[in-house]
């Protein structure tokens, strides 16, 4: 069976307040094939290695941003890391073909309702529309860009119980990427991959 090998990279700068990203970050350490980075942890003055970041994504097949919404896009350390490991003649440009093929989403959470996300709603996009920037990135980039994996009203999940079924569908998708289980077509078509799981995944893959 191939293997895919997954990089997820989580942003979350205030992690001993966070009650579903930081749990969705430690069950991606725990599957097999994944390989999941703290950036904060890692680079807690943004002093952001590019030569070892550059060869995690060349290592890697599926790259997975994983972080907080925070007013509309990603925290700080994340867009640095865009800004300096992308470097034209790697990601893009001239003779910057590095990372074709390679496919990229992102999982998300989001303080608001999932209608607030809805063109008439209280933020006026969808979320895959606020997303838009990295979904460009991706393009520019030659890699293939799949719909986020999103949990909404994150602030009131925990005592929903909603929490445990996201982390559960997390792992289920992880390990689905690691398996080469997913119908990338029907994952890039998707609104948002948490609600079509189940059409997304290929089964009985040869």
């Amino acid at each position: 069976m191939t293997q895919k090998k997954v990089l997820v990279l989580f942003a979350h700068p205030s992690q001993h307040r966070s009650e579903a990203n930081k749990p969705l970050f430690d069950q991606a350490c725990s599957v097999d094939g994944v390989t999941a980075v703290d950036l904060y942890a890692e680079y807690p003055t943004f002093n952001i290695n590019i030569d070892r970041e550059q060869k995690r994504l060349l290592d890697h097949d599926v790259i997975i941003f994983q972080f907080p919404l925070y007013w509309y896009s990603t925290p700080a350390i994340l867009k640095e890391w865009q800004d300096l490991v992308l470097e034209y003649g790697f990601a893009y440009g001239t003779g910057g073909h590095s990372l074709e093929g390679k496919t990229i989403f992102c999982s998300i959470t989001a303080g608001g309702k999932e209608d607030a996300y809805q063109t008439d709603g209280y933020n006026h996009f969808t979320i895959r529309e606020l997303l838009h920037p990295i979904e460009q990135t991706a393009s520019l980039c030659g890699m293939n860009y799949l719909a986020p994996f999103a949990l909404f009203g994150a602030r009131t999940a925990l005592e929903e119980n909603r929490i445990n079924e996201h982390i559960n569908n997390y792992k289920t998708l992880l390990t689905a990427l690691v398996e080469d289980q997913v119908d990338y077509k029907e994952a890039g078509k998707a609104a948002k991959l948490n609600h079509y799981l189940k059409n997304i995944m290929v089964k009985d893959k040869q």
